[in-house]
């Protein structure tokens, strides 16, 4: 099985203009979540719309390509740049992994994690889960959670806190379910992420705001693995400040 590993990055972003530009230690942060994910997967493509990403890709000699202005989702940047990269190759990929480009502490073993996943035949999608700590607030509607099937399957992804426990006071959940935070890493058999860009939006995903929802009401398959590990996304200059006081590299 053939696997790819795409980075969508765009220059525009209203908290942090030119974020995959930022500097980390003497290098831009698309470059360390290229080469984060490089550990694992054996070709790796920048997508963006924008040339100072592209040259600054190309200054480290990765692979890029330029995409659309107009997709309104990283993972429609994905199918177009997979296309590209397989032109430019002259080879063709099964899956394709969808790494955030302002996730430059990815952990190497979650990538690992999501590519198992395509060892089920039934797997169209697959992502990543992570039990909520008990410090951690179940009821944070920017915190997705999701329940699972006994194989490991994706029933439901909701902002609200999933499943309910009735007749338990809302204090006591956490100590009487372990409830699953999303971890928004991705991954798609290749004909299946051309099939996703093709399709409306739903009820579920207007209601809530969460991509995944399309998939599930469309009858997808979304295969679910655990990590231990959390994802640290950079969406401000102070979040990239934190992240070098926890001296995350």
């Amino acid at each position: 099985m053939k696997f790819i590993g795409i980075i969508p990055a765009r220059y525009a972003s209203t908290r942090f203009p030119g974020k995959p530009l930022a500097d980390i230690k003497g290098k831009p942060m698309i470059q360390r979540v290229y080469e984060q994910a490089s550990k694992v997967l054996p070709v790796v493509y920048v997508a963006t719309d924008d040339e100072r990403i592209f040259n600054a890709v190309k200054a480290f000699r990765g692979n890029a390509v330029m995409t659309s202005t107009d997709h309104k989702s990283g993972t429609d940047r994905c199918a177009e740049a997979v296309r590209k990269a397989e032109i430019e190759r002259e080879e063709m990929y099964d899956v394709v992994v969808n790494i955030q480009g302002d996730e430059p502490f990815i952990v190497p073993d979650m990538l690992l994690k999501v590519m198992s996943c395509f060892n089920d035949g039934k797997t169209d999608i697959a992502t990543l889960v992570k039990p909520f700590g008990a410090d951690e607030d179940i009821f944070n509607a920017n915190s997705p959670k999701v329940v699972v099937s006994t194989s490991n399957f994706a029933l439901y992804f909701s902002r609200s806190v999933v499943p309910f426990l009735r007749g338990v006071d809302k204090k006591d959940w956490q100590k009487t379910h372990t409830f699953l935070k999303h971890i928004g890493l991705y991954a798609y058999r290749t004909k299946i992420l051309h099939q996703l860009t093709q399709l409306e939006q739903g009820v579920l995903e207007e209601a809530e705001s969460l991509e995944q929802l399309r998939w599930l009401e469309n009858g997808y398959h979304i295969k679910v693995e655990y990590t231990d590990h959390q994802s640290f996304g950079i969406d401000t200059p102070e979040d990239l400040q934190k992240a070098l006081q926890l001296k995350l590299l």
